[in-house]
């Protein structure tokens, strides 16, 4: 990037602001962090889960300090990307009318998973790793 170069915003939504969303933003802005900026928020938000924060650690990505935030929040917002990261924030958020490009890609979510701390913990890898993957196929360094 040159010095005249401005990062592109990308915002992220789920349904809850409480793992994929997080989980979207945090990756985005430390692994192409020199090309975008990300945001996240929630049609519904409520709490960032502790193992997102958790699994995201686990590959050097401190998501601790994220607050889950209402997509109202960015109404007046304008990005270069809005990104639905699940279905039902396809269908419910509203329509970000400043956003140049209007992207979606549906993820498991992961409050629904269910077994001991491990299996839930390893289905939050899952999901993350499928994140990063799409991600870094997606966005790419412009």
């Amino acid at each position: 990037m040159t010095a005249n170069q401005v990062k592109q915003k990308v915002l992220f939504i789920c349904t809850h602001n409480a793992a994929r969303s997080q989980m979207a933003e945090g990756m985005l802005n430390i692994i192409l962090g020199e090309f975008y900026s990300a945001q996240s928020a929630g049609s519904n938000p409520t709490h960032v889960s502790p193992y997102a924060v958790k699994v995201m650690a686990e590959i050097g990505i401190d998501i601790s300090g994220h607050r889950s935030k209402g997509v109202d929040e960015f109404k007046n917002a304008s990005f270069d990307y809005v990104v639905t990261v699940c279905d039902h924030a396809k269908e419910s958020c509203p329509f970000f009318p400043a956003a140049k490009i209007q992207i979606h890609r549906d993820f498991e979510n992961p409050s629904v998973l269910t077994g001991t701390e491990e299996e839930i913990l390893a289905g939050y890898r899952r999901i993350r790793d499928q994140i990063r993957q799409w991600i870094t196929s997606q966005f790419q360094p412009t």
